[in-house]
């Protein structure tokens, strides 16, 4: 192994389960999380290293358009995360419950689940919310599902909200997060992410509770950071967050590409005798 490279550590195995994830924490081995949604983009993400690849609800917005993430189907996230396990050997990949399909109670969560590990072959479910939820979180984890919770912004409650605004920032609902926190960890889940909260907050919940927390606009001290990978590699740009750091800007690679392709065949250059039979 080569100086450079990171140390030996439970990252290094041949499938991220959620025992590793939670042997990276007591580690203090940080969990890297991405987004993926196809095939091809999975199969890059799984290939540099990514622990956890989260099949989010975000295609929504990424990959059809929407406003919101609300849109999303549990039918679209099924075909989203049958794509996804394709193209993973090596990655644990987590299925978002979409809006509606747990709302109702545990039976409803509890049959949505069951139906994301069995048609998509995923490993762990994500829901969103607190207390209103844990009774679902038991349920599905009594029935041999792992879930993961999501606290802070939960983007499926944005119009109650009324803003993406960060969360938590009054100690009313910083105290309300802490609870839930809690009451999550208690219920089954065997991680955690906190999005768009104080930094502050997000370290005393990491130490407060002994499951991972997976950070998005959340400061460093959490066990993990995600990002969606279309902000994260620069096909999406419109979007604009002071949390994410764009580590290309592939939308111009892509348009010089295209550009170049569209030139080559105008002017026949494209295809030469080289690519003729």
């Amino acid at each position: 192994m080569s100086s450079g490279s990171s140390p030996p550590g439970p990252a290094d195995v041949s499938r991220v389960t959620t025992k590793t994830v939670q042997e990276m924490r007591e580690a203090d081995v940080p969990i890297a999380v991405l987004t993926a949604y196809d095939y091809t983009s999975a199969r890059l993400l799984d290939r540099a290293g990514v622990d956890v690849l989260l099949v989010g609800d975000s295609a929504a917005n990424v990959m059809a358009g929407h406003e919101t993430t609300l849109p999303m189907t549990l039918d679209q996230m099924v075909y989203h995360a049958q794509c996804v396990v394709r193209g993973s050997d090596r990655a644990l990949v987590v299925v978002d419950l979409p809006f509606g399909s747990y709302q109702e109670g545990p039976k409803e969560g509890l049959r949505s689940a069951i139906r994301i590990m069995k048609e998509t072959g995923a490993h762990a479910v994500k829901l969103e919310g607190g207390e209103p939820v844990a009774e679902t979180v038991e349920r599905i984890v009594t029935a041999g599902v792992p879930v993961m919770g999501h606290l802070g912004l939960t983007p499926q409650s944005i119009y109650n909200y009324g803003t993406y605004q960060v969360r938590a920032q009054e100690e009313a609902e910083a105290d309300q997060l802490r609870r839930d926190a809690e009451r999550l960890e208690a219920a089954g889940c065997f991680a955690l992410v906190l999005e768009k909260i104080p930094a502050a907050l997000a370290k005393e919940v990491s130490e407060a509770i002994s499951i991972p927390t997976i950070g998005i606009g959340a400061g460093a001290a959490t066990d993990g950071q995600v990002l969606v990978s279309h902000d994260a590699l620069g096909l999406s740009t419109d979007f604009e967050p002071r949390f994410v750091r764009r580590y290309a800007r592939l939308d111009e690679h892509i348009t010089d590409a295209v550009e170049e392709y569209v030139d080559d065949v105008r002017s026949r250059r494209f295809p030469d005798d080289s690519e003729s039979y």
